[in-house]
């Protein structure tokens, strides 16, 4: 996959990221907060499921192979979406993604820092940490709004 492909891929990534809260929001208006983060992880996990088995790449049956908190995305996975169908109604969309992004961000800073689960360690610089900075800042702009 070229660069320019996965470039257009994040970007419609970040487009679904932003429609998902509010749409679980709406589904949690008709079937509840658990349930329309239920449904919507269902949905994912059945069109993922056959992806899986029609790419035939990987194996499910080496997951038993995996470390305990290699299987807790998942956990990682239904507490985003719940908090998002939670706050999308109080704060809005666009504040719960802004602070969505700045705490990836700062966490992604500490992690890269410390090279956290083997990856290639990348230290927090002046320019880094400013553009962490300066995204908190428009944090608080939105979110004051």
């Amino acid at each position: 996959m070229s660069n320019w492909v996965l470039v257009i891929m994040m970007a419609i990534g970040g487009l679904a990221v932003a429609l998902q809260p509010s749409i679980n929001a709406k589904l949690a208006g008709k079937t509840g907060l658990l349930q329309a983060a239920t449904i919507s992880f269902a949905v994912g996990a059945l069109v993922l499921f056959v992806l899986a088995l029609i790419s035939g790449q990987g194996s499910f049956r080496r997951s038993v192979e995996a470390d305990w908190w290699q299987l807790t995305g998942g956990l990682f996975g239904a507490f985003f979406v719940t908090m998002t169908i939670v706050g999308v109604p109080r704060i809005g969309t666009t504040a719960v993604l802004a602070l969505t992004i700045v705490a990836q961000l700062i966490t992604g800073l500490v992690l890269d820092h410390y090279g956290v689960f083997g990856m290639r360690g990348i230290p927090i610089d002046f320019k880094r940490l400013l553009g962490v900075t300066m995204l908190l800042a428009g944090v608080f702009l939105i979110y004051r709004s």
